[in-house]
């Protein structure tokens, strides 16, 4: 079949009455002017013939957005299978309804506050939010402006909400949007107070969904709820404060590049920065204020190629100590750290490096542990990342756990005093926002950064220690994506069926179906394969994109400082080997 006739959907998809009249409906209670002209337009192209026009109205309605743990996200627009303002209100008459059947009877009414980013549709969305609760009767707080995710956690706890809803698509495309939702209050326990739902309440939730509801059957309030006054955003900062050590204030001299990315984080993380005690942080420019089109970048993630340039060269020209990234809802960190000329090599001049998401987790896990033995704090970690956390912990006696994939996960451990995720989420103030937090963890890394820096030390530094006590750990990810999601499963199955035997020239000495459960891990759809040189390979499919993801680990022993390049060399190379042996597995 050639590329034009592959375009073309056939007749029947064209001219299905099904498909045009549910559009037509679509259009005509649609509550959004310029989705509803998208909707009207695509409509009128179909019939006239435009297959191009016909495929995108299959793809509106290919069914309702389905509602799970991570709530709902996706790209905006008209449709049951968009983020719209018609999903939004369906949904949130489907938490409202979730909320007073478990709290019926229990005295006060259920109380929800509401945040949102600065994304193109999340201020309506937030506001459709309120109008919904309020009228279906539950206290109802909205933030006062486009704020962070760990703010809108945060704020969970801070006002004893029965359930948060964060309007966000975090490092999504420009086109996405997304419907986070938290528990709080009467509707969980103290574990889950102000994390992300999870199995069953998600189920529940959906349950109570009814994605047939005529939008007039959908009683709006014109006004009722709170807006939480201005003071909160200071409030979080007050908590996030607390994180640091009191007795060590002395020690926060440092000179930080920071860059919102187009997002929130600037509205809380340079206030921040100066409430406790470090000099307020140079926020480059161009990437300053909040702008939903996200100009200066081609993906808004502070791991993809590119999105740090603007950074990097702000902190190359001030000669900074450190360059601090959030994702466009804060709640991610990315760091980078200046590479030292290298003594007598020639043409060596030194530049900058951006830590992964395990060495930033160990550096943080292991800078709070001497806080958290005393008081019996529990450090953790998600499956998917690194063991090296465990091999640290062990040795400074902290309880570790491993948890499943996700801060839903990882935020319920009990005790919890600092957990982290290799994706660039981590929890360092478990009390303050139970939820990965770019701006807490952003304060602990300047803190651990400048107390060095007063050694004459620096993070490479403190890597290079851990490497020295604990092997060299080089981490890594290979993500294949797909266009039809039926090929996830199938090339699951395939690696249940034929399993790799060996991996970079390695036998493979134990095969896990994390499926079936592993140690105290409840089952999940993922494998893990670990072979004779203990490198690891854990593969599952993702729980937000289209994609397969492989998560990679090489470990190497070292003996001296000399050898950490050597080594680190050899580690990086057998990742790539490693990297090339799963991919062949699977066919890649």
């Amino acid at each position: 079949m050639n590329a034009s006739s592959a375009s073309q959907p056939s007749p029947q998809t064209v001219l299905d009455p099904a498909l045009m009249a549910a559009a037509a409906e679509w259009a005509r209670q649609d509550p959004d002017d310029d989705d509803r002209a998208v909707l009207e337009a695509e409509i009128t192209a179909a019939q006239d013939g435009d297959g191009a026009a016909a495929a995108s109205l299959a793809s509106r309605f290919a069914g309702p957005l389905a509602f799970g743990t991570a709530g709902l996200r996706a790209e905006e627009g008209p449709g049951p299978a968009r983020m719209n303002r018609a999903v939004v209100r369906r949904t949130a008459a489907g938490l409202a309804a979730h909320l007073l059947g478990r709290l019926d009877g229990a005295g006060r009414p259920p109380r929800v506050v509401v945040g949102y980013d600065a994304r193109r549709g999340s201020k309506t969305f937030a506001l459709d939010s309120a109008a919904v609760f309020t009228a279906a009767g539950l206290e109802t707080i909205l933030l006062p402006s486009a704020l962070p995710t760990p703010v809108l956690a945060f704020a969970v706890r801070h006002t004893g909400a029965d359930a948060g809803v964060m309007v966000t698509a975090s490092h999504n495309p420009p086109t996405d949007n997304g419907y986070k939702v938290y528990l709080g209050g009467r509707m969980t326990d103290e574990a889950g107070r102000g994390a992300q739902i999870t199995a069953p309440s998600d189920q529940e939730i959906a349950a109570c969904i009814d994605h047939r509801a005529p939008l007039d059957s959908i009683p709006l309030a014109e006004d009722g709820w709170t807006v939480a006054d201005r003071g909160i955003a200071a409030s979080y900062r007050l908590a996030a404060c607390r994180v640091l050590h009191p007795e060590k204030t002395a020690h926060r001299r440092l000179n930080v590049v920071y860059t919102p990315l187009h997002g929130v984080g600037s509205a809380v993380l340079p206030d921040l920065f100066e409430d406790a005690g470090f000099e307020r942080p140079y926020t480059v420019p161009e990437q300053a204020e909040p702008d939903p089109a996200f100009p200066t970048v081609a993906f808004p993630n502070p791991e993809e190629p590119g999105a740090m340039d603007l950074a990097l060269a702000a902190a190359r020209e001030r000669g900074a100590d450190l360059v601090i990234a959030n994702d466009p809802d804060a709640d991610r960190l990315a760091l980078a750290v200046p590479v030292p000329a290298v003594e007598g090599a020639a043409g060596s001049s030194g530049d900058w490096r951006m830590l992964t998401g395990d060495e930033v987790g160990v550096l943080l896990g292991r800078h709070l542990m001497g806080r958290l033995r005393p008081a019996g704090g529990v450090v953790a970690n998600s499956v998917v990342s690194s063991r090296l956390l465990s091999r640290v912990a062990a040795e400074e006696e902290v309880p570790h756990e491993t948890t499943l994939t996700g801060f839903k996960w990882i935020s319920r451990v009990p005790g919890l005093g600092f957990g982290y995720e290799e994706a660039l989420g981590y929890c360092t103030a478990p009390e303050t926002v139970r939820d990965k937090d770019g701006m807490t963890a952003a304060l602990v890394a300047a803190e651990l950064a400048a107390e060095l820096a007063d050694q004459g030390r620096t993070l490479l530094d403190e890597l290079d220690e851990i490497a020295l006590r604990y092997g060299v750990t080089a981490t890594g990810q290979l993500s294949v994506r797909v266009a039809d999601l039926a090929l996830l499963e199938s090339m699951m199955t395939r690696l249940r069926l034929d399993p790799p035997t060996t991996l970079a020239g390695h036998p493979v000495v134990e095969t896990v179906d994390l499926d079936q459960g592993y140690r105290s891990l409840p089952g999940t759809d993922a494998l893990m394969y670990v072979s004779a040189d203990d490198s690891r390979v854990i593969v599952r499919p993702s729980g937000t994109e289209p994609k397969l993801k492989c998560y990679l680990e090489v470990v190497r022993p070292v003996t001296a400082a000399a050898e950490l390049p050597r080594v680190r060399a050899d580690a990086a190379e057998a990742l790539a080997e490693l990297s090339g042996s799963i991919g062949a597995a699977l066919g890649h």
